[in-house]
């Protein structure tokens, strides 16, 4: 029996890709030399996979065995989680891809032939991606694209295999050509990174509908060993498109229209270059789209995009800190530091914060929980060979030390500091020290974070009975290891009583963090206060922004 397109074809599809592009991510970023020599295109495919599988994960997981089975269901998670977690050009034209796999599916009307779907799929992923790049080149991963989407269609067959078999086929030809039809590819004698990655995932998909095992790689050149030097500048990067730009700026944007979207491309275009801005479908309803930009003026570039709409996950890295000059075996240029701290965080300012102190950050999104491929992503993010974690939140623990193996056995040391809270995961980061032992670091981190007792008030939305007593709507409600400790009339006595509480077992200092929508009086009424009754208290009041407590208090 042919193979049909079905949702578990699809999640055997996404499986067997992410496998492959684990086993050459490291041949993937040798080869990297357009746009930029920065040696992360295997690392940015892979980690964008990755972030699809995990949208399809946890769409089947909160569905069961209801329709999000569907293969249409299974298709747009796929699409949209690669959006989301797209990473540098190469992952923006992966998760394009995708989107031509959900497009085509939701097109099909009736029984239409698996073959003619895979078809369909890749002509409309050909057009989003070239859609998406201002200036798209010869000899890229579009023309690879390009030449899978013709022999799709050219084969004439109906079959799922049979047009498999011929995208993987013509993608590796498209490959080798790419060395020839771009002059930065030619000077370095190697294939194009994401031409390469992406017959990584179309062959993955042949392999799975003919049953064929064994596939041999296309001839990739010889290995980049880092960019020929002129004095501090890098002569691969300074040849690639990059001549005059020092960055690379990519944000999620939500609420733009296609016509503002249309404003931002040409802002952006005359900010910098290799400028990509592709959406989700949703288009017209003001959807989700994923922007990239290398320029100078990174404020420039996020400033376009609040004209725009709401931009959000906002990643800025530096070209020059991308390579460094130590000779292979020894250098991983996916590493450019040592050592790095990453703090999950739930709002802008207390964000703000965290980095003032020396932290990576991420944000927690509005609509829906951190998961496992947002950390992976975040913690890839950081640069740094060697990374504490600290989740700042119970229930995100277990799914960062999943991220945590994830980020090990692609070569990077990562350590979770179980934080329980944000004021906790800070206390761990006033000791962090990158000159300090790894395992002293952490160590200290740890007993920083141990020695943080928190709590927070909330704003009752209905009658309850606590293990205080019965509360009103309105009421302010203290809590502390989980457990509703006070009731309150308002926040200002509510945070007085809570901190006297927490203060009963001693303390030094106090550190209280202003929810989003907080009034300051309260916060520097509350400090006044403790003040004159703690004198011997330090007391500290940040603006955190966070989401879910209107206040929230630390003792150390």
């Amino acid at each position: 029996m042919a193979p049909t397109l079905d949702s578990a074809l699809l999640t055997g599809w996404t499986r067997a890709a992410t496998q492959a592009l684990e086993r050459h991510r490291a041949e993937i970023d040798r080869i990297n030399v357009f746009p930029v020599a920065d040696g992360d295109t295997g690392t940015n495919l892979l980690l964008t996979m990755r972030a699809a599988a995990e949208a399809v994960r946890r769409v089947l997981r909160e569905n069961g065995d209801g329709p999000a089975r569907g293969v249409a269901a299974v298709a747009g998670a796929l699409a949209r989680g690669a959006l989301v977690g797209a990473r540098g050009n190469s992952g923006v034209i992966l998760s394009q891809v995708l989107r031509g796999v959900a497009d085509a599916v939701a097109a099909v009307a009736g029984p239409t032939p698996a073959g003619a779907v895979l078809a369909d799929a890749l002509r409309r992923a050909h057009r989003l991606a070239t859609a998406a790049f201002t200036r798209p080149r010869e000899g890229t991963v579009l023309s690879v694209l390009g030449a899978a989407a013709g022999a799709a269609t050219a084969v004439g067959s109906d079959r799922l295999d049979d047009v498999a078999l011929a995208a993987a086929e013509a993608a590796a030809g498209a490959v080798q050509a790419t060395t020839r039809q771009l002059p930065e590819l030619a000077r370095a004698g190697v294939v194009d990174a994401g031409g390469l990655g992406l017959y990584l995932v179309l062959d993955a998909l042949a392999g799975l509908v003919s049953g064929r095992t064994c596939t041999r790689l296309p001839a990739t050149g010889a290995p980049v060993r880092g960019p020929a030097r002129s004095g501090d500048l890098l002569v691969a990067e300074r040849e690639s498109g990059s001549a005059i730009y020092d960055y690379e700026v990519m944000y999620l944007l939500e609420g733009a229209r296609p016509d503002q979207v249309d404003v931002l491309r040409t802002e952006l275009q005359a900010l910098g270059d290799c400028v990509s801005v592709v959406g989700d479908g949703g288009e017209d309803r003001g959807g989700l789209w994923n922007v990239h930009v290398h320029c100078t003026d990174i404020g420039g570039a996020i400033e376009a995009g609040l004209a725009a709409g709401r931009p959000h996950r906002i990643t800025v890295i530096r070209f020059a800190d991308q390579v460094g000059d130590l000779p292979e075996p020894e250098r991983d240029a996916r590493f450019v530091r040592e050592r790095a701290a990453l703090i999950v965080v739930g709002g802008s300012e207390i964000a703000e914060l965290a980095r003032s102190a020396g932290a990576a950050v991420l944000e927690r999104p509005r609509d829906r929980e951190v998961d496992e491929a947002d950390l992976v992503a975040a913690l890839a993010g950081t640069r740094a060979r060697h990374v504490v974690l600290l989740p700042d939140e119970s229930e995100l623990t277990a799914v960062a030390e999943r991220a945590a193996a994830t980020a090990r056995r692609d070569g990077q040391e990562v350590l979770v500091v179980p934080t329980a809270s944000v004021l906790q995961g800070l206390s761990a980061l006033a000791v962090h020290d990158p000159e300090r032992r790894a395992g002293d670091d952490v160590v200290a981190m740890a007993e920083a974070a141990a020695g943080t007792r928190t709590g927070g008030l909330l704003v009752a939305e209905s009658e309850a009975l606590t293990w205080v007593g019965h509360c009103q709507p309105g009421d302010v409600l203290g809590v502390s290891d989980g457990e509703v400790v006070l009731i309150a009339p308002d926040l200002a006595v509510g945070g007085l009583w809570l901190a006297h509480r927490m203060l009963t077992a001693g303390g030094e200092r106090v550190t209280v963090l202003l929810g989003e929508g907080a009034d300051e009086a309260v916060g520097d009424g509350l400090a006044a206060d403790l003040r004159r009754t703690h004198p011997e208290v330090d007391v500290v009041v940040h603006r955190g922004g966070q989401t879910d407590y209107p206040i929230v208090l630390g003792v150390e």
